[in-house]
């Protein structure tokens, strides 16, 4: 099979190639499936570039996410069908084979039945982000349901889905964004209110028109942390699923008068009962047409690395990489 792959971590230009691989045969509770559409994230960049700190052994087939057809199932899988449409997440956690190839072979529960009604692209999306979000949301409908939810950075991946999940939920959404492009893209997931963070008081428009909030969705803790803490309601959670280079400085205060939580959302370490939560809450919203794609950006399997260079520098949208 065609794969991406890199041997070191180090810049995408000096370490991705593309290579033939023997397509690898799924072992006891593994899956194999053709991979239709393989979807970055950041984390597969900064896998790659070194930035997690762990190195490939022998080889890495980078990414985590992917949409396509069960192809092969390993001895003690139930519940899937060869031919069956899924959607992939964490593939590359742990694994050789990431979703940059032809075939990928995971572990079972990562591979998720696709629901009829949705598209590839939708399935490719979903992943790390979709999951991501659900999780900061509180991992269930229940959490945010007339709840009223600020989501920082409403045009990226994580952002675009915490918009969509929370409205599904029934919860009032306010977003912030850097241009009017972005906002535009944020109002089509369904924000109520989308604010331009270069051009506004946050704080102070969120305070007039809405009031106080019940849960943050951050993707920026450092750069927003005073803003969050001046619109918190009590008992409120900022759920954190962003590293940055900046250290936040804690308002201890204004988070203490609230009672507020501040939650981190790492999906390496979820329990595998959130996960099904969650994965529960994403088939569930798809089944009722409450998710959409985000617009997507085609790359070949050739063309790697511009795919994952793209990705760095901060694409707007989603970027897919057709084996």
């Amino acid at each position: 099979m065609r794969a991406a792959i890199y041997r070191t971590t180090g810049p995408a230009r000096d370490v991705l190639e593309l290579v033939e691989l023997a397509v690898p045969a799924p072992q006891a509770g593994e899956v194999r499936v053709a991979i239709s559409a393989s979807g970055v994230n950041p984390t597969d960049w900064k896998a790659r570039a070194g930035l997690t700190g762990r190195a490939p052994d022998d080889f890495q087939v980078p990414h985590h996410d992917g949409v396509g057809r069960v192809d092969a199932i390993g001895p003690g899988v139930t519940g899937l069908t060869v031919g069956q449409r899924v959607w992939l997440y964490l593939a590359a956690a742990e694994n050789r084979y990431g979703t940059a190839a032809e075939f990928a072979v995971v572990p079972a529960h990562k591979v998720v039945p696709l629901p009829a009604n949705a598209s590839d692209e939708l399935g490719a999306c979903l992943g790390v982000p979709a999951l991501t979000a659900a999780y900061c949301l509180g991992g269930d409908p229940s959490a945010v349901q007339g709840k009223t939810v600020l989501v920082a950075g409403g045009a990226g991946a994580v952002g675009h889905f915490a918009i969509e999940f929370a409205k599904h939920a029934g919860a009032q959404v306010i977003t912030t964004v850097s241009s009017e492009e972005k906002g535009e893209l944020a109002r089509t997931a369904g924000a109520d209110l989308v604010l331009n963070y270069r051009e506004e008081n946050v704080a102070k428009r969120i305070l007039e028109s809405v009031g106080k909030v019940d849960r943050v969705v951050e993707v920026a803790l450092g750069a927003n942390i005073d803003t969050d803490a001046a619109v918190l309601a009590p008992n409120a959670t900022i759920a954190v699923y962003a590293g940055e280079a900046e250290q936040p400085r804690i308002p201890i205060l204004p988070l203490a008068v609230a009672n507020a939580t501040i939650q981190f959302a790492l999906m390496y370490t979820v329990s595998a009962e959130d996960f099904k939560r969650l994965l529960s809450w994403t088939n569930a919203a798809i089944e009722a047409e409450a998710l959409s794609a985000l617009p997507v950006t085609d790359y070949g399997l050739d063309e790697i690395i511009a795919a994952q260079e793209a990705v760095e520098k901060g694409a707007v949208g989603k970027v897919l990489v057709r084996p």
